[in-house]
């Protein structure tokens, strides 16, 4: 480990930044958002520093630099523009034992300033020694993206019950594990979002549970779209909820990467079904819900594409909320946009087509049931799910119902994924495409004029 990484208290303490220009600026703003006393030498100052100074009331000393610059101050900045002064004041500094940051050369620094992302009062820091600003900027972002927005707030949250579980929680790991709970939970979701109330709400349900005679705190649901099969199409808030689950049920459709993000003692049961292959009945996935719910376990039940869109996710939340289970839902991107998306055909044109149907192609008794005059009418997109045992079916009675045989029809197989394959026709030949293809699943059918308008 080439640095130390410390957090430093500098609120009122004096700093020197050596320097006025562009490069002084950036760590000028840094040093007075942590409350610092900051002083400048320089003999002269740019708009951008001008524009703090009167902003932060900051201290200015318009010369070169002199040795008794640094007399009282804990942290010296060198951030001029002449190597020659940069190095005068790093020998200063050194010499004298105070910490030195010279700016973009770690060469002549004692101490470097990280890559920060601040949910204050949560922050991280990121470096790479000095060896490439531009690497720890990058990680910064990768780790950005995936910190909610809210952190600060379930930060404060929990300082203000802090006092009250060491009180009322006798263990360390009694502690730890009902911490573990309120912020991969609901009152942690509700405290981020700002909702201070809810978030109150569900900290206390969760609590007296805990302190229940069975000493078994209140679990959840939260009904999680996994997307159409690509793991990076997973939303920051669904990683989230599978990075802090007790328990995940996850369907077929479910890539096993994403499964991965799971913590290493979370249980994973899978609830799938597949054609023609017995799967697990809905009855049997709505209690396993409910018991490791009751059993005071955090559950998400990880779904391909999106809860809401033929993913039975209204039938799981009807039977959560009767059996009074705290539930909620986190969408996903459905296969229809993936398919589209990826296979890149518009879902609309303004040209072709100004409205969507999603239907499922799911046949029963060996028939497809659905509306048909209402699905060939023109000037809309048809996306069928779960439509491959019945294509040519499908294909037949739209014709039959008065869309022409040339419509453009399409089946993305696989869709989002590296083995992804997209057949292009229409009404009268994609099924003898898609046979030729030896095309297995799982698919996703598009049929309109929009396919004239795809990514070639």
């Amino acid at each position: 480990m080439d640095y130390l990484p410390l957090f430093f208290d500098i609120r009122d303490k004096p700093c020197l930044v050596v320097g006025a220009g562009e490069i002084a600026a950036r760590k000028l703003e840094l040093l007075c958002r942590a409350g610092a006393n900051v002083r400048i030498v320089a003999p002269a100052i740019c708009d951008s520093v001008q524009a703090l100074i009167r902003q932060h009331s900051l201290e200015v000393t318009e010369r070169e630099f002199a040795e008794s610059d640094i007399a009282d101050a804990v942290l010296v900045i060198a951030a001029t523009n002449d190597p020659a002064v940069n190095q005068h004041v790093f020998e200063r500094c050194d010499a004298a034992g105070l910490l030195i940051n010279t700016v973009d050369n770690p060469q002549i620094s004692n101490v470097i300033f990280p890559g920060i992302i601040d949910r204050s009062p949560v922050l991280v820091a990121i470096s790479t020694a000095g060896n490439s600003p531009t690497l720890a900027r990058v990680v910064r972002g990768w780790i950005e993206a995936r910190l909610p927005p809210g952190l600060g707030r379930l930060a404060e949250f929990i300082s203000t019950r802090r006092d009250e579980i060491k009180s009322r929680l006798s263990t360390i790991s009694e502690r730890r594990q009902f911490w573990e709970r309120i912020i991969t939970g609901q009152a942690g979701e509700r405290a981020m979002r700002g909702d201070a109330s809810a978030a109150g709400r569900a900290f206390e349900a969760e609590l007296s549970a805990h302190l229940s005679s069975a000493g078994t705190a209140a679990g959840c649901v939260l009904l999680v779209g996994a997307g159409p099969g690509d793991p990076e199409l997973l939303t920051l808030k669904g990683l989230r909820a599978v990075q802090g689950a007790d328990v995940i049920l996850y369907d077929n459709l479910v890539n096993a990467q994403i499964l991965e993000y799971a913590r290493r003692d979370a249980e994973k049961i899978y609830v799938g079904k597949k054609r023609k292959f017995p799967g697990t009945r809905q009855e049997e996935i709505n209690a396993l819900l409910i018991a490791h719910a009751k059993a005071g376990r955090n559950v998400v039940r990880l779904k391909g594409g999106d809860p809401f869109i033929f993913g039975r996710g209204g039938e799981e939340i009807e039977v959560l909320t009767a059996a009074g289970i705290d539930c909620s839902v986190i969408p996903g991107i459905t296969a229809a946009t993936g398919a589209a998306s990826y296979a890149g055909i518009p879902l609309t044109h303004r040209d072709a087509a100004q409205s969507v149907r999603f239907v499922t192609g799911h046949r029963a008794s060996d028939r497809t049931n659905l509306e048909w005059p209402e699905l060939a009418k023109p000037g809309q997109t048809l996306v069928i799910y779960m439509g491959l045992p019945g294509l040519e079916d499908i294909l037949a009675k739209l014709i039959e119902h008065g869309l022409p045989a040339a419509t453009p029809a399409a089946l993305v197989e696989k869709a989002t994924l590296p083995e992804q394959r997209t057949v292009i026709g229409d009404l009268s030949d994609l099924a003898g495409k898609v046979r030729a293809a030896n095309i297995v699943g799982p698919t996703t059918i598009i049929i309109g004029e929009v396919i004239n308008y795809r990514l070639r």
